[in-house]
């Protein structure tokens, strides 16, 4: 396992532009911007794929970028309620069919790195890269009781438009643009897709938990110091099972790393994305 020591913290960037969708046969929608080696992008519980605008535009200079819309999420289609964690992974799987998506390298933030460490684990060399970014690994008994409790209360009490902001963001002036942002966009999910995806991430923390050994591609686990629910530790603990696993820790932010510290999280990822290059 490889461990850096901690990075600083560098000014936000502005994401709130809508972007323009396509969409596959069965309804997924997504963005794609570049040429080069595929790098498909899956956002968290919440959010729409405009949450990767800054990745988006830093890693298409070198790579074919496909940022995609979580089920119920942005513009794409809904999975039934009841949905576990590996019928979003299947769901990834026919996405990368219908794009023709031979090989791919995949970057998860929070809900969408449990997917892409689903898709590592079960779709084997088809995963060339992976990075899991602000994911969580076998929670303790409190943080999981605290999670599935929210879970349960969404039917009840719909989208939490504060709680998540209270968690993912300090008070920094540099998470201002951010938090808002991430305000509307769940101020815009459709609650039905979101709580199907929120009872699907509360239960999904070791579903995958412990394939990172099988896991043969680069895969690095990135964080912020100050995330509470996905932690330091977690992306450690992963990283040293993970026979090519590396651990990132962004000091000073939360769970909105590539929001709050975009320009950190861009030259981490094009690290990763490099990585290897002389093995292939």
């Amino acid at each position: 396992m490889q461990t850096d020591g901690p990075i600083t913290q560098c000014p936000s960037e502005r994401a709130d532009s809508v972007i323009a969708r396509s969409a596959t046969a069965s309804g997924t929608a997504y963005h794609e911007a570049g040429k080069g080696e595929p790098l498909v992008l899956i956002h968290g519980v919440g959010m729409r794929l405009e949450a990767w605008s800054p990745q988006i535009a830093y890693l298409s200079a070198t790579h074919r970028v496909i940022a995609v819309d979580m089920p119920g999420h942005g513009e794409s289609q809904k999975l039934p309620v009841g949905s576990p964690l590996e019928a979003f992974v299947a769901w990834f799987g026919r996405f990368l069919d219908e794009m023709g998506l031979e090989t791919v390298n995949v970057a998860g933030h929070s809900m969408g790195a449990l997917v892409s460490g689903g898709a590592a684990a079960t779709f084997g060399d088809r995963i060339m890269r992976i990075a899991y970014l602000n994911g969580v690994y076998k929670r303790d008994p409190e943080a999981k009781a605290a999670v599935l409790a929210r879970a349960a209360a969404i039917p009840q009490s719909g989208v939490d438009k504060e709680g998540p902001l209270v968690r993912w963001f300090g008070d920094d002036p540099d998470s201002t643009i951010a938090r808002e942002l991430t305000r509307k966009w769940l101020s815009l999910v459709d609650p039905e897709g979101y709580a199907v995806a929120y009872s699907a991430f509360a239960g999904g923390d070791a579903t995958y938990a412990d394939c990172w050994k099988d896991v043969a591609g680069q895969a690095v686990f990135l964080t912020g110091s100050d995330d509470p629910n996905s932690t330091p530790l977690m992306a450690a603990q992963m990283a040293a099972l993970a026979p090519q696993g590396s651990v990132r820790i962004v000091e000073g932010h939360r769970h909105m790393v590539n929001l709050t510290a975009p320009e950190i999280v861009n030259a981490l990822l094009a690290e990763w994305l490099s990585s290897g290059e002389d093995a292939r």
